[in-house]
């Protein structure tokens, strides 16, 4: 028997928190973003890092694809790339005189799509499929892509000189946005004596698998909800859609990856159940970058995360027993 198929739920967060460590060798000071990330990638979801360049985006993506030994590929996204470029395309073999199909770089367990709004919609839209589905078609014919499979993407804020605004289809897609932000003064001071002699990332082992990975996400699949945080996810998101200052709202798809991300996070805690402070401390990092503000909270300053924080406050959070 595979050793990875006996684990249990106490298992769960150990490995969590090695993949953890292992990244915070490289990433240091960021313990929570590095944790959703995990817990993102447990959930079986994708992860979108949007800040200003030079704060560790693509490092951060690297050190967790080679915190797990899995297989990964890059794709730098670019004005000029084409969405077989990322798929795959079928090309003519004079030998068999027929179509021989070349898989692109979606053909990976982790996928890093290095400044994704750098390319643009038409390429883009080539990993709604692959995220939604976990399959490509190329051709009418349907490839299936392997477990896990996570899009680990980054982006410059959308202000930035020659970047487009992702499609509101593939922001859905992703389970939620994270932001790395500038490094405490500690943390800069220590990056500068440890990484000007040697990359950090060149010296980091993984701490875990492919098959341990695959075992975890089905633990995390049997983590018990009762009906009232049921309820909660969805009222959190029904309020989005009726709030006066949100032009679009949260979607039924926006529901079942919060529900998803905080049975990861009850898991990651050793509980088998999921409490409403999972599903609170989810809710602004996994809504936030599906929701588009109307014109007078745009004019007024107002970001989605602070229209989440607000939304959050007001929702009545249900006391129940865990099991119901």
């Amino acid at each position: 028997m595979d050793p990875a198929s006996a684990l249990t739920l106490a298992e769960v967060g150990p490995v969590a928190q090695r993949i953890i460590g292992n990244i915070e060798k490289v990433i240091a000071g960021k313990y929570d973003v590095i944790r959703l990330g995990v817990t993102v990638l447990l959930a079986e979801g994708h992860l979108l890092i949007e800040d200003v360049p030079g704060v560790g985006k693509t490092t951060f993506a690297k050190s967790l694809a080679r915190s797990i030994d899995c297989s990964v590929r890059r794709i730098q996204f670019t004005p000029d790339l084409l969405p077989s470029d990322v798929t795959g395309v079928s090309i003519f073999n004079a030998e068999s005189s027929d179509f021989e199909f070349k898989p692109g770089p979606v053909f990976a367990n982790i996928l890093l799509g290095d400044e994704i709004n750098r390319a643009s919609p038409k390429t883009q839209a080539a990993l709604l499929e692959c995220m939604a589905e976990r399959q490509v078609t190329v051709d009418g014919v349907r490839y299936e892509l392997q477990s896990p499979f996570l899009v680990l993407a980054t982006q410059n804020p959308v202000e930035m000189e020659g970047t487009y605004a992702l499609p509101e289809a593939q922001r859905d897609r992703f389970t939620a946005k994270i932001s790395l932000g500038y490094p405490d003064r500690a943390a800069e001071m220590a990056m500068l004596s440890d990484q000007t002699t040697i990359d950090p990332l060149a010296t980091l082992q993984p701490v875990s698998d492919a098959a341990q990975i695959r075992a975890l996400i089905e633990i995390v699949r049997t983590v018990h909800v009762v009906d009232s945080v049921k309820d909660y996810v969805v009222t959190l998101a029904e309020s989005t859609r009726d709030h006066p200052e949100i032009r679009l709202g949260a979607s039924p798809r926006a529901s079942l990856h919060l529900l998803r991300t905080a049975k990861a996070m009850a898991a990651l805690a050793g509980r088998d159940y999921v409490l409403p402070d999972d599903v609170q401390q989810l809710a602004v990092p996994v809504l936030s970058h599906r929701i588009i503000p109307a014109a007078t909270a745009t004019v007024a300053g107002r970001a989605p995360e602070d229209l989440l924080a607000e939304i959050v406050a007001k929702v009545p959070i249900p006391v129940a027993s865990p099991r119901g």
